[in-house]
């Protein structure tokens, strides 16, 4: 197989959401795992809408992420080059004028649905003169530039959805060029695939009608069209679109909650596929077992459970020169290794060692039972003396065992309530001595 050339395309007039990342990831894990070439391509022509702001920020993104690439442009660099483009469809005679305003296109439309016909453009802007265009242009209007499609069916075979195909026939010349001159998304990334080299194109299922007439498109330039790959897009974990979760679910958003990047890019990596939904320690493990055979075709789920349950599992396996700087900047009574590995399970992201910092070293109120009180009273009395160590949650529970024939929940829940003030948590044999002795026994009192 020829090492793939692929590229990832995203818009700078807004933040990466988990839609985007699931396409560039996929991208991604494609060409690293053939050994190919993935190229970030800014999709800026919008000038309006497009910042640098937001450009520099899917770039903090997607390194952050892990997801490097080899080669960068901006499209607004590149109008020349789509000038020359068109020139050469408008000779081809294949780029022609229209004139139709928005209002009577949608007029058209609704016609054509009415007589039970789809709604296609007519090219009614064919049978113009030079002297109509003349006219229609003296009174104001300037044209958008509609693609002439061949109105053939055209093919291809899917590496997600098999084989495919789109008749021609059955769909509206696209407009590649708006009235004010700007170009839609069309042209210019049919014009940048074919100067890249790109081999494999990779994107959602809502692109799969505009394949047809960009393969058209692709040939009429003289280039080769690529293969395609059509990906089901997301949906929320009640069957619902995400598009008004999109806010939430922003790169900049999942990290400010403390989302680690390997759960995140696990949980896109495994969604829609046979694979099962579980943390890896690396992207170049998902490159291994990346296949677009193992992609279904049902929209895949984004379950929020489910990206929590991943960040945790991480989360439990980080040793503790992983997280330390980390773990400093929340507060230095957290940053030793002995604190880290008594309360890393029960940590769901880094930042949840805080509470605990809490508990263990400040001034949890107790939570003790009026049935309680005088067993914690006289626990007191049969706590190790000494340092605290390992070993000293043990021995006191067997010397309070022994003294008063409590046992199980009944011996153990009373002292962690009182020490802790939760009914859950950590293993008290590991927190114990972080409490150490002269806080334990001001807690028992």
């Amino acid at each position: 197989m020829t090492r793939p050339v692929v590229r990832f395309a995203p818009s700078p007039t807004g933040r990466l959401h988990v839609g985007n990342v699931r396409t560039a990831l996929i991208n991604w894990m494609f060409s690293r795992g053939q050994q190919g070439k993935f190229i970030l391509r800014i999709d800026d022509t919008d000038l309006e809408r497009s910042t640098a702001e937001n450009e520099e920020a899917l770039k903090v993104d997607l390194k952050w992420l892990g997801l490097t690439w080899d080669e960068s442009f901006n499209q607004s660099h590149r109008f020349g080059v789509y000038d020359a483009a068109a020139d050469k469809l408008r000779a081809l005679g294949l780029l022609y004028p229209c004139y139709e305003t928005a209002e009577e296109l949608d007029v058209k439309r609704k016609i054509a649905q009415t007589r039970g016909r789809p709604p296609v453009y007519d090219r009614a802007a064919l049978s113009l003169t030079a002297q109509d265009r003349t006219d229609l242009e003296a009174k104001g209007l300037k044209p958008h530039w509609r693609f002439k499609l061949s109105g053939e069916r055209v093919e291809w075979t899917d590496l997600v959805r098999g084989p495919q195909s789109i008749d021609t026939s059955s769909v509206s010349d696209p407009i590649l060029i708006r009235e004010d001159g700007s170009y839609l998304y069309t042209l210019p990334s049919v014009v940048d695939d074919i100067e890249a080299g790109i081999t494999h194109v990779v994107r959602g299922e809502d692109h799969v009608t505009n394949s047809g007439a960009q393969i058209e498109i692709f040939l009429a330039l003289g280039g080769k069209a690529p293969e395609m790959a059509h990906t089901p897009l997301l949906i929320g974990a009640d069957g619902t679109a995400l598009s008004k979760r999109l806010g939430s679910l922003s790169m900049g958003e999942l990290r400010a909650r403390g989302y680690e990047p390997m759960a995140i890019c696990s949980h896109l990596a495994k969604l829609g596929t046979s694979d099962n939904i579980e943390a890896r320690p690396s992207l170049e493990q998902l490159c291994e077992e990346f296949a677009f055979s193992k992609i279904g075709r049902a929209p895949a789920r984004f379950d929020d459970n489910d990206l929590n349950a991943l960040n945790a599992a991480l989360v439990h396996g980080f040793p503790f020169e992983t997280v330390r700087e980390r773990l400093t900047a929340l507060d230095a009574r957290a940053a030793s290794e002995a604190f880290w590995l008594a309360v890393r399970e029960n940590c769901t992201f880094v930042a949840d060692a805080q509470a605990w910092v809490d508990i263990i070293f400040g001034a949890p109120a107790p939570l003790v039972a009026d049935e309680d009180l005088e067993f914690i009273t006289a626990a007191a009395a049969h706590l190790p003396e000494g340092e605290l160590t390992g070993e000293s949650w043990s021995a006191w529970t067997n010397a309070l065992k022994a003294a008063t024939g409590r046992k199980g929940r009944g011996l153990f829940m009373p002292l962690r309530k009182a020490l802790t003030g939760l009914e859950h948590g950590p293993d008290m044999g590991a927190v114990l001595p972080l409490i150490g002795r002269e806080k334990v026994l001001q807690r028992l009192s």
